[in-house]
């Protein structure tokens, strides 16, 4: 059943009265679940929405953004999920790209949309868009007449077409298929034992595709619920977990970070958690150990792109782990360390790490460029440096992009931010690279101070700066320590709570 929506037909016929989708005190059984996105289905089509087609979903974690995706799917379409933090001019681009002519925008954005749509139609089709409020869209659902049935679809027919980060130049759009989607989607149910009745953690992003696959679609594969965070807030995540009993906790480095820095988090019954996985930036290894001494769960650090659907490779309980690895290449799925000319490196050394397999996407949406560049040979190029050691384990070594050259000397800053999260004053840190006149470029740390940590006055904060590089430089290699170090508030993030290095500026 290549379908994606497949997966609620059979999960709301196994078990109707389950609950799906929780956002406090609403609760989405997948009955109602499967009911609402027929409803949808019958909208999409008196919008003339037909197979293919692409319909934009601007909307954050909220049930509308769960039926509305599965009404896309079962009616053949393709679903553009976009960050509803977009301004209009960014959302006319992801229209414009795309081809969408559809969006489902919800309230909070509902200007930006329309601007974004205004602009995206102007010279060509018109877009419309589909305010998601809380009382009048439902009203229109609820008065639509239920589409039974899936169409079907080949598994190599498009799912969604989910845009990159566009760390360098404009987004590009990941062709995942519903094969991509469905195969990662069964991964991540058998890597986390999922099973019916569990409970996990909503706060990743369902238009990023670690949420929506891990979280949304592994639910729905399984009968287990997720409960929402719209938006993340440390405080709120730890009353969530004690409220909902939350099985499976899925989230980015920050998010482990903010709860174990968050005053309630001794306070809160955590032992509902058995597991929990990380996963769209490095894991700090001392971060790892302080969340399964706190909560007394292991923690998976994984690794995977948009797109690569995601998952790539995993660690598992009861098998080898080491901390810092990304685990091992999940099932159906090659890895490779590349040299720049496409040639495997030894192992243990270090190469660009390639990817071949069921999760890889179809190509960059109306891209062939980009996508000849990115899949050459069949072999996907991550841009990310890695190595694996003697049992197997890989390990992320840094961003190709983001590598330090120093005096001639290659500097992998995820190695000296992994000293720097030693220090008891550091809550999060970032190292970059900056122009210098002799050394080509010099090492700057950015550093997020602890709150207990706050320096009173900028005497105590020039101390505690040549402190933390003193720090550095007695346990990292002459080459390799920061040269300067820069105290901040919090670190520039993006959508998912990934530091975003390219945003910072010193």
């Amino acid at each position: 059943m290549p379908n994606l929506a497949n997966n609620l037909v059979a999960t709301a016929t196994r078990s109707p009265s389950a609950v799906a989708i929780k956002l406090d005190d609403v609760e989405v059984t997948f009955g109602a679940l499967e009911v609402l996105s027929q409803k949808v289905a019958t909208i999409l089509a008196e919008q003339g929405v037909q197979r293919g087609d692409r319909v934009a979903l601007v909307m954050p974690n909220i049930p509308q953004m769960a039926f509305v995706y599965y009404g896309v799917l079962r009616a053949g379409a393709v679903v553009v999920p976009l960050n509803p933090l977009l301004k209009g001019r960014e959302v006319a681009y992801h229209l414009t790209d795309s081809g969408a002519r559809l969006v489902f925008a919800w309230e909070g954005i509902l200007a930006e949309a329309q601007a974004g749509a205004d602009e995206a139609g102007g010279s060509g089709d018109p877009v419309t868009v589909v305010a998601v409020d809380s009382t009048t869209f439902m009203q229109r659902v609820s008065a639509a007449e239920p589409t039974p049935g899936v169409v079907e679809l080949d598994g190599e027919d498009t799912a969604v077409v989910l845009y990159t980060s566009g760390t360098t130049g404009r987004p590009k759009g990941a062709t995942l298929s519903h094969t991509n989607l469905s195969r990662n989607t069964e991964i991540s149910r058998d890597l986390m034992g999922t099973k019916e009745g569990e409970v996990l953690f909503g706060g990743l992003p369902f238009f990023h595709i670690f949420g929506q696959t891990c979280a949304l679609n592994a639910a729905v594969l399984t009968g287990a619920t997720v409960t929402l965070l719209p938006r993340f807030e440390p405080g709120k995540a730890l009353g969530i977990i004690a409220r909902d009993r939350v099985t499976i906790f899925e989230g980015v480095p920050t998010m482990y970070i903010a709860m174990l820095r968050h005053p309630d988090v001794t306070a809160t019954d955590l032992s509902s958690v058995r597991v929990a996985v990380s996963g769209g930036s490095a894991l700090p290894v001392e971060v790892l150990h302080e969340f399964e001494r706190v909560f007394g769960a292991d923690l998976l650090e994984g690794y995977g792109l948009s797109e690569t659907s995601p998952i790539v490779s995993f660690n598992r309980v009861g098998h080898l782990r080491k901390p810092g690895s990304i685990g091992t290449p999940v099932d159906g799925v090659e890895v490779r360390m590349l040299d720049p000319e496409g040639t495997e490196v030894p192992q243990g050394e270090v190469g660009e790490l390639a990817v071949r397999g069921h999760c890889v996407m179809k190509g960059y949406w109306e891209n062939p460029d980009a996508t000849e560049a990115a899949i050459p040979d069949g072999w996907f190029r991550t841009g990310d440096l890695a190595r694996v050691d003697e049992d197997g384990l890989i390990f992320i070594v840094d961003r190709k992009k983001d590598v330090i050259l120093r005096g001639g000397y290659n500097v992998y800053p995820r190695e000296v931010e992994e000293v720097l999260y030693e220090h008891p004053a550091v809550a999060e840190a970032a190292v970059i690279g900056v122009p210098d006149d002799l050394h080509g470029e010099e090492i700057v740390a950015v550093i997020g101070i602890k709150a207990e940590h706050v320096p009173a006055d900028d005497a105590a904060r020039e101390a505690l700066g040549a402190e933390i590089v003193d720090f550095a430089k007695e346990r990292v290699a002459a080459y390799k320590y920061p040269r300067r170090v820069v105290l901040v508030d919090a670190l520039p993030k993006g959508p998912t709570g990934k530091i975003l290095k390219r945003e910072i500026k010193v």
